[in-house]
């Protein structure tokens, strides 16, 4: 089974539930454990937040995700200056104990923690690329399983 789809967004708050719901319905209707949706739609949900948050100069942003198989990939492809130096390399140490109650700063290592394997593509003045992709787990009554 193959399943794509890519939703070209307005950097607007509304956008983010928008494309959450659409993640997750092709999801259920897909037969996917509702555990494993969820977790790729809080991933999904934080990389299109930071793209309405940082990409400052871009004016939308772009969502793709893709069931090949047992695996889903998604990227959020924004085009405005990219993310900090220090910030990228911050993504991969751990949430401090102080971290883990801030209001922001959380979303990079909510999607590491969320999905088997994510990259962070920085085109500094062109843009950031979140891609990220899970090993789905499939509901008993599923009708669409990989085969």
């Amino acid at each position: 089974m193959s399943i794509w789809w890519s939703l070209h967004l307005r950097r607007e708050a509304a956008s983010v539930p928008l494309a959450r719901r659409l993640l997750l319905g092709t999801m259920e209707t897909a037969g996917v454990d509702p555990d494993t949706a969820f977790d790729l739609s809080v991933a999904l949900s934080e990389a299109c937040a930071n793209a309405v948050e940082h990409a400052a100069s871009a004016t939308g942003y772009v969502v793709t995700a893709e069931i090949e198989g047992d695996r889903c990939r998604i990227e959020v492809a924004d085009s405005g200056p990219g993310l900090p130096r220090d910030r990228v390399r911050r993504t991969a140490r751990p949430l401090t104990r102080r971290g883990q109650y801030a209001e922001h700063g959380r979303g990079l290592f909510l999607i590491e923690t969320l999905v088997d394997h994510v990259q962070f593509h920085d085109r500094p003045g062109h843009g950031t690329v979140v891609a990220f992709d899970k090993v789905l787990k499939w509901r008993e009554d599923t009708l669409l399983k990989a085969s």
